[in-house]
C-alpha cells in the first residue's frame, strides 16, 4: 500500500518540522516581545515555508496516478497542517499589529500547550509515514486532551480579564489574541481528527 518514503509522506514530514520549529520560536517570543516586528516577520517566513510544502503536494497530486493514501485524504491532512502554521502567524502577526509589548502569562500558557501540540503531531505524521497506523491513536488522545486544556484556559484567562483589565481596547485586544489560540489548538485536533478517519480506511 506505501512507496518508501513517498514524496508526499517525505513533504508531510517536513512539514510537521517545521511546524514544531515555528510554534517553538512562537512560544520563546512570547517571553519576550521587545522586537515584535522581527517575530511577526519570523513567524511569516515559517508560514511561507509551509505554503511551499502545500505546493509542492498540489504538483505531485496533480501527476500522480496512485497515491499511497486516499486523496481527498492527502488533501485533508495538508490543509490541516497548513492550518494550524496559519493559526500560529495570524496570532504572531496580532503582536505587531497592535504593539503589544508586554508578558502574558495566558499567552505563555497557550505557547506551551501549542508547542506540545506540535510534537505530538510531528510523532503521528512519522508514524505515519512509518505505516504504523494503529499507534497513531496514542499522539491523537494526547491531542484531543491537550486541545481540552486550551479551552479550559481560554475559560480562566476571559474571566480574568473582564476582572482586572479595564481599559476596553487593551482588554479587547487580548481577548481576540488568546480566543485566536484557542482557535489554533482547534485546528491541531482537526488534524488529530483527520489522522483518525485515515487510521479507518487503511487499517
Amino acid at each position: 500500500m506505501f512507496k518508501k518514503k513517498d514524496i508526499f509522506f517525505k513533504t508531510f514530514e517536513e512539514m510537521a518540522d517545521a511546524l514544531v520549529e515555528a510554534v517553538e520560536f512562537f512560544s520563546k517570543g512570547v517571553s519576550d516581545l521587545s522586537d515584535v516586528t522581527a517575530f511577526a516577520k519570523t513567524m511569516k517566513e515559517y508560514e511561507s515555508k509551509c505554503d511551499k510544502y502545500v505546493h509542492t503536494i498540489l504538483k505531485e497530486l496533480n501527476k500522480t496516478f496512485i497515491t499511497p493514501i486516499e486523496r481527498d485524504d492527502i488533501m485533508a491532512l495538508t490543509t490541516s497542517l497548513d492550518d494550524v502554521l496559519d493559526g500560529i502567524e495570524a496570532c504572531a502577526s496580532r503582536f505587531e499589529m497592535y504593539n503589544i509589548r508586554e508578558k502574558d502569562e495566558y499567552i505563555t500558557l497557550f505557547g506551551d500547550i501549542l508547542v506540545r501540540s506540535a510534537h505530538q503531531i510531528k510523532k503521528a505524521i512519522y508514524l505515519l509515514t512509518e505505516k504504523k497506523l494503529l499507534a497513531i491513536r496514542e499522539p491523537n488522545i494526547a491531542l484531543n486532551e491537550l486541545e481540552n486544556q486550551a479551552d479550559d484556559l481560554l475559560r480562566v484567562c476571559i474571566k480574568s480579564l473582564f476582572t482586572n483589565v479595564k481599559d476596553p481596547i487593551e482588554l479587547m485586544k487580548r481577548k481576540e489574541i488568546y480566543e485566536m489560540l484557542e482557535q489554533t489548538t482547534d485546528y491541531c485536533e482537526d488534524v488529530a481528527n483527520t489522522l483518525e478517519s485515515i487510521i479507518m480506511r487503511n487499517s
